[in-house]
This record gives structure tokens, C-alpha cells and sequence, in this order.
């Protein structure tokens, strides 16, 4: 989810998300997470770093282009990075040789896998 504020609106983190925001808390898929009575500002919008936080996800910011992406979440499920930083990763290239992830550090990259079964 790209962000250009914290601050979003409910639904429109629902609808973007799946995580729904009542009572008891964020709720996706019969599973329900309390929040803090600070994940809400004073207009009534979710202050996203409070809910990210709670739910485990990942919230970077691009600098050059002042937006803010948000990761799916990981602290629930359990099906996903814990964090926007890639590991140490060395995989043969196109040549058969081996290329470290870490020399692209610092760039934006796309990692693309693909399996047979």
C-alpha cells in the first residue's frame, strides 16, 4: 500500500488492506488484533504508524519521492518478511556465477522467483 500521510481514513484501509477496524480491534479473517487507543487521530483516522506496529507491518519511506510504503502484515500470520530488508542472498547469474544481492544495496530491486511444482 503507497501512502503520501499517515493519517488514512478507515475504510479506505480496509478496502486496501482487508483489515477492518471495529471495536475490539483490526479484524481480517476471523482473527482480531487490539489496538491502542492512540491508533486513531483526533479526526478519527488510523495513524498508520501505530497501526503498522500492532500488526507487524513493514513502513518505509522513499525520501526522493516522499511516499511511505506500507508490507503486508507479519506479526499476525506469520506469512511474510518482517521487514523491507532483504537477507544476505548469493545466487548464480545468467553466466553460472555466483552474484551477491548486497552489491545492489541501496538500490530499488525486484526479485523474481519461480518454481516448477
Amino acid at each position: 500500500m503507497l501512502l503520501e500521510h499517515l493519517d488514512v481514513d478507515p475504510d479506505a484501509f480496509a478496502r486496501r488492506t482487508g483489515w477492518t477496524v471495529k471495536p475490539e480491534g483490526a479484524c481480517k479473517a476471523g482473527v482480531c488484533v487490539p489496538l491502542p487507543a492512540d491508533a486513531r487521530t483526533a479526526s478519527g483516522a488510523l495513524d498508520v504508524r501505530v497501526v503498522a506496529r500492532r500488526l507487524g507491518m513493514p513502513l518505509v519511506r522513499d525520501d526522493a519521492h516522499d511516499v511511505w510504503a506500507l508490507g503486508p502484515e507479519t506479526g499476525v500470520t506469520g506469512r511474510a518478511l518482517s521487514s523491507a530488508v532483504a537477507p544476505e542472498l548469493t545466487l548464480p547469474d545468467a553466466d553460472g556465477n555466483p552474484f551477491d544481492l548486497a552489491s545492489l544495496r541501496g538500490q530499488k530491486v525486484v526479485l523474481v522467483a519461480w518454481a516448477s511444482w
